[in-house]
């Protein structure tokens, strides 16, 4: 993609590696960081060998290792952007094909870590520390930056359905499947649990791409209240996150998932499991971690009530908890914040 708008500062180029489609949270984290960068004059663009580039920030990794490895030789600067590794596949069927996938992906992560990067940014302190607790401390300056949000379009205030009649809970994720379906079976466990507990009936409401023989399988083995809400448009998002009384992060050993970041912007409230960067985000009663109860890293069987204690304590004083969050994502997670940081990376003074 070319970008023909004018900036003030060309020599400010930055490229990225590589262009990302989809609904993931790279492709999410790729679409911000353009639109911050350039309301800051800074060039933006997917050519690694355009002459006015300093910089290449390769979000995870790419199979161009080559063009990598010759831009570093023309001196330009390069900074890998790393959220968690591939791991589910080890611990449970997914596939032969979705196997060596996984791995490829995890060899092209850490050949670029160890071997071509000038700097590496982490998405949490969590995601450090596995990194460096599997493949060593890289011999590179390191820096962690959390994931920003738009404060000005993810708010508490505006259009939303959120029902009088019944508490409902969100899922979101960009996909569903290969391995990561357990949250979602974690989800209608708690429901179950908060049936039996609360007065009022509690709708599970699921975005994002799920397979029809999930969704089949799913449905046939609770009476949960299961709503499919498909894929949201990002435009949409806002709206859906201030229709929900509270969102549950489903992902286990999350780097920094941007449906936590972009719900407590918008005063939602969150419960997840105590693992990967769930502590960190949700520091200061911007919502609730419940202790898994065994080894996650396993994938053996959670604590279900623990984590239903937890969203009952969110319930029961859910105004204390939106106030919260959404004072998290001021503090912590502004967008502005976030550009700012990559900015003292990518193009050092």
């Amino acid at each position: 993609m070319t970008d023909q708008t004018t900036f003030s500062h060309p020599e400010n180029s930055i490229a990225l590696m590589p262009k990302l489609d989809g609904l993931g949270g790279p492709s999410s984290f790729q679409r911000k960081l353009i639109q911050g960068l350039k309301e800051k004059g800074i060039h933006t663009h997917f050519n690694p060998f355009d002459p006015e580039v300093r910089s290449i920030l390769v979000i995870g990794g790419t199979k161009n290792i080559q063009t990598i490895w010759k831009a570093r030789r023309k001196n330009i600067r390069i900074v890998q952007r790393l959220n968690g590794m591939n791991w589910i596949h080890r611990k449970k069927r997914t596939g032969l094909k979705h196997y060596l996938r996984s791995e490829y992906g995890n060899f092209i992560l850490s050949t670029i870590r160890r071997h071509l990067s000038d700097a590496i940014i982490y998405q949490s302190q969590f995601a450090r520390s596995w990194w460096q607790t599997t493949y060593g401390k890289s011999n590179v300056p390191s820096n962690v930056i959390y994931n920003g949000i738009d404060l000005n379009t993810y708010l508490p205030t505006g259009t939303h359905q959120k029902p009088s009649d019944h508490i409902r809970i969100l899922l979101v994720e960009g996909h569903l499947g290969e391995g990561n379906e357990s949250g979602l079976l974690n989800a209608i466990q708690m429901v179950e649990l908060l049936n039996q507990r609360y007065s009022q009936p509690v709708e599970l409401m699921v975005a994002g791409k799920v397979p029809e023989e999930i969704k089949t399988r799913f449905a046939s083995q609770t009476n949960v209240w299961l709503t499919w809400a498909g894929v949201i448009p990002r435009e949409e998002i806002p709206t859906l996150d201030r229709s929900a009384h509270f969102l549950f992060s489903a992902d286990l050993n999350a780097a920094c998932p941007n449906s936590v970041i972009e719900a407590l912007a918008c005063g939602l409230p969150v419960v997840a499991f105590s693992t990967g960067s769930l502590p960190e985000i949700l520091e200061n009663d911007a919502g609730r971690t419940a202790p898994y109860g065994s080894n996650y890293w396993e994938l053996e069987p959670p604590d279900i009530n623990g984590l239903a204690d937890a969203a009952m304590e969110i319930l029961n004083n859910l105004d204390h908890f939106r106030r919260k969050a959404r004072d998290q994502a001021v503090n912590k997670f502004s967008l502005d914040f976030m550009v700012e940081e990559y900015l003292k990376i990518l193009l050092p003074k």
